[in-house]
């Protein structure tokens, strides 16, 4: 099946939080990964749009989860392509347990960057055809994340040389990072983040100091609302909403494999 991709992983003990759980920005560099490795077979990858001139940016990505990832448990990840239309193609992921049982879906949008304009173009037009398949892990509209008017509770971090990838930018897991951080206490030790919305909006660069601010939703305090600026030029960078649920005991109780 080569318009699926699927592989199993599991975390390190340094990638557990304090409450032997998978760090969300653990589970987001799996779907990164994958998600890479699947383009690198559809023969779009990073390596073969560089020969173009190009490369892929990360413009969306919602994850939903259903539970907590426990300790070193094993976790299959399946990903596929599902449209490209214009300047976006967007690719879905599933995770499943040791047992199939459906654990977190994702989707995320995706834009062919020119390198040299810094400006997306049409995928049809620049990249070879790869086969899609339709079928929507998470059905994502991706409507525009609402902008947070006031910060409540949030925190100043520099960017860091341990924050860049192999294109010398934050790769895009380190902005969920920053984003918890600025979670108030009181919640992060009751609840669990069940579903994370992020939109990208500019990039950080290394020397920036970013500020990561949040606030509840006026409309359900079980939802934050999240901006992410470059402090310097008052620029925002990312947008997230994230929607938190009081853990239930017997969900983190799954043995450590």
């Amino acid at each position: 099946m080569h318009h699926q991709l699927q592989q199993t992983v599991n975390a390190r003990y340094h990638e557990l939080d304090p409450r032997n759980r998978v760090r969300l920005t653990v589970i987001l560099a799996w779907l990164q990964e994958v998600g890479a490795e699947h383009a690198l077979q559809l023969g779009v990858g990073l390596k073969h749009l560089r020969k173009r001139g190009l490369t892929w940016v990360l413009s969306r990505l919602t994850i939903e989860l259903l539970r907590p990832i426990i300790g070193t448990e094993p976790v299959t990840v399946s990903t596929w392509p599902v449209t490209r239309e214009g300047f976006f193609s967007i690719r879905d992921f599933l995770l499943t347990d040791h047992q199939g049982q459906t654990i977190g879906r994702a989707t995320s949008s995706w834009a062919a960057l020119d390198l040299r304009t810094r400006r997306p173009v049409s995928i049809d037009e620049h990249l070879p055809d790869y086969p899609l398949h339709l079928q929507r892990a998470l059905d994502d509209p991706f409507a525009t994340l609402p902008l947070l008017e006031e910060c409540q509770s949030g925190l100043q971090l520099p960017v860091l040389r341990a924050n860049l990838d192999m294109n010398n930018h934050v790769n895009n897991t380190i902005y969920a990072g920053w984003a918890l951080e600025a979670v108030p206490e009181e919640l992060i030790t009751r609840a669990v983040p069940v579903l994370i919305e992020i939109g990208f909006r500019a990039e950080a660069l290394y020397g920036d100091s970013i500020r990561s601010c949040c606030a509840p939703s006026p409309e359900d305090p079980a939802i934050l609302i999240h901006r992410i600026e470059s402090v310097e030029g008052n620029r925002e960078l990312c947008r997230l909403r994230t929607t938190w649920s009081n853990h239930d005991s017997s969900a983190t109780q799954h043995p450590n494999k």
